[in-house]
């Protein structure tokens, strides 16, 4: 009785909505009639003989190869230097946290006036000597994927550097003192003691950054709505223009597990590669 209402929530906004768009995969659905028409694996061959499919996916990709490596070595780094003693530790660790919580749709709507012609990000560049394009970062296809880039690692490095944190908080300090009196320099003492302990917690940031990274959308819809000529369209939001702006819902769903069967294959990789399960004393 106790777990009922999650028992409830979970089924009626995960489990049915992912068992209705299983369904809708695999037919073609008429939104303004409600008529249905099975179809069989039409859509996902559809999916993947689409060419702005596997583009969207590209810059998927690109977004996921760009972001989460520096994420994840940015929060390494500040984790590393907020666990040291520092006066008002614990107002820098507040401070990095705190972009998580401030609503993706609210900062994307800052980063967008940021970039804009005539921003404030726009005008420092200038200042500095940089080239920046003529109507902003966000309308130019060379800067507008990287711009929603350092945007999200400016937001996601915080959040991740306290989850690290938290893993060196683990490490037994008879450890440290004990490598420190027999001469080891910090290098071998993260490499012999810290990275060790510290590997459980990269595999966590890593395949939730890497999910969270692959379903991008907010900052897209927000910033940029997939453009210029298609730039920024990434998978998830190539789902969202098809289903909600097309009205080929069968089409978008099918996507959507294509892109679902993608992000497990990775995670499952990340997974081996990274032998989850063995010890730190190893």
């Amino acid at each position: 009785m106790l777990v009922s209402p999650w028992v409830f929530i979970l089924a009626v906004f995960w489990v049915y909505p992912f068992l209705y768009a299983l369904v809708l995969a695999f037919a073609k659905f008429d939104i303004f009639s409600g008529q249905w028409r099975w179809v069989g694996a039409a859509n996902f061959a559809a999916v993947l003989a689409n060419s702005a499919f596997w583009e969207a996916l590209a810059h998927t990709a690109i977004f996921t190869a760009g972001t989460v490596p520096a994420t994840t070595v940015l929060a390494i780094l500040l984790a590393l230097a907020l666990n040291r003693r520092l006066w008002g530790r614990a107002l820098f660790r507040a401070g990095f946290f705190a972009p998580t919580l401030t609503a993706t749709v609210v900062i994307a709507l800052v980063f967008l006036h940021l970039y804009a012609q005539g921003g404030y990000l726009y005008r420092l560049a200038q200042f500095v000597g940089i080239t920046v394009p003529e109507r902003g970062f966000l309308l130019s296809e060379k800067t507008a994927l990287a711009s929603v880039m350092v945007m999200d690692i400016w937001v996601s490095v915080g959040y991740y550097a306290l989850l690290f944190l938290a893993g060196l908080q683990t490490i037994p300090a008879e450890l440290v003192e004990d490598a420190v009196m027999h001469g080891a320099s910090g290098w071998q003492r993260f490499w012999a003691i810290t990275w060790p302990y510290l590997r459980p917690t990269l595999l966590y940031a890593i395949v939730i950054n890497l999910i969270k990274s692959f379903q991008i959308f907010t900052e897209i819809f927000v910033m940029t709505q997939g453009g210029p000529l298609g730039a920024t369209t990434t998978a998830v939001y190539h789902v969202y223009s098809t289903g909600f702006e097309r009205f080929d819902l069968g089409y978008a769903a099918a996507a959507a597990f294509v892109l679902f069967a993608l992000i497990a294959a990775v995670a499952v990789l990340q997974f081996r590669f990274f032998a989850f399960g063995r010890g730190a004393e190893e």
